[in-house]
């Protein structure tokens, strides 16, 4: 079964939050994992909105800390799905943080993760190609085959970590 490609634009979702004190570290700056946990969110449903299925996250290629978000900016993450394979998508997510005061805006992180489409029987299951738009989405799949390829590379050199390394206690 082959199923229709979709726009890049139509997998696009957008969260935004205002950070707040309790948000942040002893820097006033919002925590790393704080972060992380907006970034997979955004980012599973942009996945969802493309396959129409429920979605895992495979993997978290990388998230790139440019600039601090301090407390009482807003923190806006904008996601969408650069390149599919058969069951699998990779999922863009743009951070920026705007001062509301100033209105000064800027990129202040960049991610890649990549998500499982599962279907009704719990098992991976196909989801559609993407037709990119913009030049921003246009780049990101023209380069997406490199980034598969590395990722492939990666994810073989965990299982051999995981292997050489077991389930055993340093000190067993």
């Amino acid at each position: 079964m082959s199923l229709a490609p979709k726009a890049s634009n139509v997998s696009r979702s957008v969260q935004s939050t205002y950070v707040m004190p309790p948000d942040t570290n002893n820097h006033q700056t919002l925590y790393g994992g704080k972060l992380m946990s907006y970034i997979d969110n955004v980012a599973a449903r942009a996945a969802m909105r493309h396959a129409r299925q429920q979605v895992v996250t495979a993997s978290t290629d990388s998230i790139d800390f440019l600039y601090p978000i301090k407390v009482g900016q807003e923190v806006c993450l904008e996601a969408f799905v650069t390149w599919t394979h058969k069951t699998s998508m990779e999922v863009f997510v743009k951070i920026i943080s705007e001062n509301l005061l100033t209105g000064e805006r800027m990129v202040c992180a960049t991610s890649f993760l990549t998500f499982v489409a599962i279907g009704e029987d719990g098992k991976p299951t196909e989801v559609p190609g993407v037709i990119p738009g913009t030049p921003e989405e246009k780049h990101l799949h023209e380069t997406a085959p490199a980034r598969a390829q590395a990722r492939k590379e990666r994810r073989l050199e965990s299982r051999k970590l995981a292997e050489a390394f077991g389930t055993k206690r340093p000190w067993e």
